[in-house]
């Protein structure tokens, strides 16, 4: 029963964690879509003589491709800060938008107004 627990326990956090590509486990490896055990092993092999900081450094192992890469940038997935680092971006794009059409428009409006 035990087992059992820990084992759902294991699952569980598999679907709800980030996974560390530096420091995940063959089992957490294995999690992702498109990685088996031999996948797996080559990814552990290959952390011991080079440092994986993000997915597309996958690519550097024979066998991973676009498909593996994308699943496992699906698996992880954006950070909230980079999130809101974006819609912060996004709203400061359409303000200066909205500025430069709003100066437009005095500009255009006080060009048709008579100087004395």
């Amino acid at each position: 029963m035990k087992r059992l627990v820990a084992l759902l326990m294991l699952c569980c956090s598999f679907l709800f964690a980030e996974i560390n590509l530096q420091t995940a486990s063959k089992e957490e490896l294995m999690s992702v879509k498109g990685i088996g055990e031999k996948k797996a092993e080559q990814i552990i092999e290959y952390r011991k003589t080079n440092t994986i900081t993000k997915a597309d450094d996958l690519k550097n192992i024979k066998g991973f491709g676009d498909s593996i890469v994308g699943n496992v940038k699906d698996a992880n997935p954006v950070s909230k800060e980079k999130v809101n680092k974006k819609v912060e971006d996004k709203k400061d794009e359409k303000k200066k938008e909205l500025n430069g059409a709003v100066d437009k428009k005095v500009e255009k409006a006080t060009s048709l107004v008579p100087k004395f």
